[in-house]
């Protein structure tokens, strides 16, 4: 049986570059569907599950690390590996303690796509070799962390999602219609966040998205 595989980025080329790809490198891999964002990625995982989800991190909606944590809170065994240009150590460890598998750069070789994808699905990590000098501590960070109180700071999904909408230059009443919830609801997540992070100016809302690599710049 193949390895069934979604892939999930906001950009074209880079997907049609992923599926020829894998295509010409790997006929024990197939692509089972392609997904411009998080929420159509979650759409897609919920009809017919994937063997194992190429996600990028920045996508318009919903990011990567958001959906990667919806992902698993829905199907606990989701085998995930994020693709993405960000080599940060904060970034790379947040996206690897949402239980992810895999951290590839977008630089990386054909081959190495092809060996993360084949690795993770038999159930083992994959990064990227330039990577490796805090794979251990990031996945141990990971599961110490399992047993910790999240800080009393830390925003929730539905929260970061607004953060993140609203980043994107979206009114309270679009991230309702967005959401599906009332623009009293937003408003008052609005009001958690600002508490939350002590940050009552949206410039600084924004500045704090990009940080958080909700955003790409």
């Amino acid at each position: 049986m193949p390895i069934k595989v979604i892939i999930a980025d906001d950009h074209s080329l880079v997907m049609e570059g992923l599926k020829l790809l894998l295509e010409k490198n790997a006929r024990d891999i197939v692509i089972t569907g392609e997904a411009p964002s998080g929420k159509k990625l979650l759409e897609l995982a919920r009809k017919k599950p994937a063997d194992v989800y190429l996600l990028d991190i920045a996508m318009p909606g919903l990011n990567g690390i958001d959906t990667a944590a919806r992902l698993l809170r829905s199907e606990k065994d989701a085998k995930i590996i994020f693709l993405s240009m960000y080599d940060d150590k904060p970034t790379v460890t947040k996206a690897m303690k949402t239980g992810a598998k895999g951290y590839l750069l977008k630089e990386c070789a054909a081959d190495e796509v092809v060996a993360a994808v084949r690795e993770v699905y038999k159930g083992g990590h994959y990064l990227s070799p330039a990577l490796h000098g805090f794979m251990t501590e990031t996945l141990q960070g990971r599961a110490a962390d399992a047993s910790e109180p999240a800080p009393a700071g830390q925003l929730t999904s539905k929260e970061r999602e607004i953060v993140q909408l609203i980043a994107e230059g979206l009114a309270n009443k679009q991230i309702a219609r967005e959401l599906k919830i009332s623009a009293n609801t937003v408003h008052a997540h609005r009001n958690n966040i600002a508490r939350k992070l002590n940050i009552h100016k949206q410039t600084d809302l924004v500045r704090y998205a990009v940080r958080e690599k909700l955003v790409k710049l």
